[in-house]
């Protein structure tokens, strides 16, 4: 178990995401999620997560959108998400979600969201032809705490159909294909 806190490990996975979203030279490249381009990663998790928030009561500041400017966007919304959860009150701050159950917004967030940003920074890094190399240790308690739920997780619509990889497969790649990404996958 790490001892790393949700603000840390959010602070750690976005700037690494921030890195790829810096060194996109090309926002219209076809990425591996089919039909979405390197600004609909961008776009996707910039949209989604205030809508979460908003449910919790909780308004993050509007920002930049990603289609008009994908680096000011993400770096907007990563910002403010850092603030929340740097601010104990709010990272404590219980919630009830009928997906989620009970737990604080720290949490909520570091299950859902900062997992959201990991497995997208390979998406963006592979279809930008930059680092997409994720932390093993990362990819491996992933894939180890995501398999016992397989079934509640495919049925969530959030995820394609498993990809079969080899049973020796590095950490990576065994989470690439549980989420339904072909590792092999190139623009």
């Amino acid at each position: 178990m790490s001892s790393e806190t949700p603000a840390d490990r959010h602070r750690r996975v976005a700037a690494t995401f921030g890195d790829r979203v810096r060194g996109t030279t090309s926002w219209e490249v076809p990425t591996p999620v089919p039909a979405w381009t390197a600004r609909d990663v961008v776009d996707h998790l910039t949209t989604w997560f205030p809508g979460f928030l908003a449910g919790c009561g909780i308004t993050l500041p509007p920002g930049p959108t990603a289609q008009d400017d994908p680096v000011a966007a993400w770096e907007h919304q990563s910002a403010a998400v850092q603030a929340l959860l740097d601010d104990p009150g709010q990272a404590e701050r219980p919630i009830d979600n009928p997906h989620l159950g009970n737990m604080t917004l720290g949490a909520a967030t570091d299950m859902i969201y900062t997992t959201d940003v990991l497995m997208h920074t390979w998406d963006l890094a592979r279809a930008t032809g930059q680092d997409d190399r994720l932390d093993p240790d990362e990819c491996a308690r992933l894939v180890a705490g995501m398999e016992p739920m397989e079934e509640v997780i495919r049925s969530s619509g959030q995820y394609g159909p498993r990809v079969p990889v080899p049973a020796d497969a590095d950490a990576q790649t065994r989470l690439l294909g549980f989420i339904g990404r072909d590792p092999d996958w190139k623009p």
